[in-house]
């Protein structure tokens, strides 16, 4: 999870103007927004981002229509936590999920403010179409927290054809309209999400929309379609399978972004893109198959295989084409980010995220962050410029580092792997990124 303590303030209303486009009418109109969460994606798993033996056209061309992010992290090397901080711009334990919502477990609580919430309150029509992990009633469910619509499983994960949750049992049908069951066996669920994702943006196409779109891939089960099955047949498992769909959810991801052009509104349209953290090693996952380039960890893991994500953001006249930004960032801050860009109100409360607008029209702006920090159980691991500090850290297959290893000083600038351990030499350094995350703890201790 993340957040300095410098970046820990009350904000009110949004400084920044909205980056707006006149209407026929000539009044402004803020951009829309599509928010694109990819699951349990590699690290390096894009073309844009080295992956040479996986086919990822449209994600590539939306990186290379926008500005990609090399040194933007998840809130969690997890599924529900990582989420609740992307929604509510705070660390996990600050917003209530300091890690995976279980079945029937409470999840985020209905007091948090989301970026849905945020939106609706600017006038926006709000919609999920996805997976939402979060919670499963109680007050805690996407319409409790600023969606108008949704559509998707509100589980961890589903069979992609019949649409039930089989990992733990009992073995639950897990899709949702809103708050009614529906049964759509056999059509892929990603496909499901393209559909409802058309029919929203068609529907809304007249006024400012805000659609997150949390699609379930390439998280296992890994059930790429028939057609990406066949074209990767002869790689080697599991990174066969892994491809199939981690290219099926890039095609799917193609045809909302042909939507909008369909549409008119590709260049209203504030579009973002990420992962909600690193490439799973479980047996679910035949132990495998995701590309984190030169990065050491993956799901479950504060390495940088972990955390570190692919993020991509386009919005025509106002983020540059083409352009990288190498400036520390973190998921939080995309809610800071999106309410200044479409001028909606923050209002009250403690946020860890810091707007993002400033480094997507320049590569010379400064970081929003010098020190990020996450916590997971009893493994919490701080960065403060190049240095980065994992405790009781996990290796790539999920193992911890034991011995001197358990903790693992590193300088980024220099060992981008984690693979040379600097403890030992630089005891000072440990010293004070154990005194800092000490501070950060308390921040949100104190809330309880």
């Amino acid at each position: 999870m993340i957040g300095s303590i410098a970046s820990i303030a009350l904000l009110g209303p949004a400084a920044a103007a909205p980056a707006v486009a006149p209407t026929e009418r000539g009044d402004p109109r803020p951009p829309n927004v599509l928010l694109i969460l990819s699951d349990d994606q590699g690290a390096a798993d894009l073309g844009a981002w080295g992956a040479e033996d996986v086919k990822t056209p449209h994600l590539d061309r939306l990186a290379a229509e926008g500005v990609r992010f090399t040194q933007l992290y998840a809130g969690a090397p997890v599924c529900s936590p990582s989420r609740a901080s992307l929604l509510t711009g705070r660390v996990p334990q600050r917003c209530g999920v300091p890690g995976n919502v279980a079945r029937g477990a409470a999840g985020l609580p209905a007091e948090e403010t989301t970026l849905a919430e945020v939106l609706a309150g600017a006038g926006y029509a709000t919609g999920l179409v996805g997976k939402w992990h979060l919670g499963h009633g109680g007050g805690r469910g996407p319409l409790d927290q600023g969606f108008g619509t949704f559509f998707g499983h509100k589980g961890g994960c589903i069979d992609n054809y019949s649409h039930f949750f089989y990992w733990s049992g009992p073995n639950v049908h897990d899709l949702w309209r809103d708050e009614r069951e529906v049964f759509e066996e056999g059509v892929h669920f990603g496909d499901l999400v393209v559909r409802e994702a058309r029919a929203f943006l068609a529907e809304h196409a007249e006024r400012p929309f805000f659609l997150f779109l949390p699609f379930n891939s390439p998280h296992y089960p890994l059930q790429g379609k028939p057609a990406w099955r066949e074209r990767y047949a002869q790689m080697p498992s599991p990174r066969r399978h892994y491809a199939a769909l981690l290219s099926t959810l890039d095609e799917q991801v193609g045809e909302i972004l042909a939507a909008l052009d369909e549409l008119g509104l590709s260049e209203d349209t504030l579009v973002v893109f990420l992962s909600d953290h690193g490439h799973s090693t479980e047996v679910r996952a035949l132990s495998g198959g995701g590309f984190a380039g030169p990065y050491r960890g993956a799901k479950f893991s504060l390495l940088e295989g972990g955390i570190r994500v692919p993020a991509i953001a386009r919005l025509p006249g106002v983020v540059p084409a083409g352009e990288e930004r190498g400036q520390l960032c973190a998921a939080v801050d995309w809610l800071p980010t999106i309410a200044e860009l479409c001028g909606a109100e923050l209002g009250g409360g403690r946020l860890d995220g810091r707007s993002l607008g400033a480094v997507l029209r320049s590569a010379d702006a400064p970081a929003p962050h010098d020190v990020l920090h996450w916590q997971l159980g009893d493994q919490w691991a701080v960065r403060e410029g190049p240095w980065k500090l994992v405790v009781n850290g996990r290796d790539t297959d999920g193992s911890r580092l034991e011995g001197a290893w358990r903790t693992l000083l590193t300088d980024l600038s220099a060992d981008v792997s984690e693979t040379v351990n600097l403890a030992r030499t630089h005891p000072e350094r440990v010293e004070r990124l154990t005194q800092l995350h000490a501070r950060w703890t308390k921040t949100w201790d104190e809330e309880r």
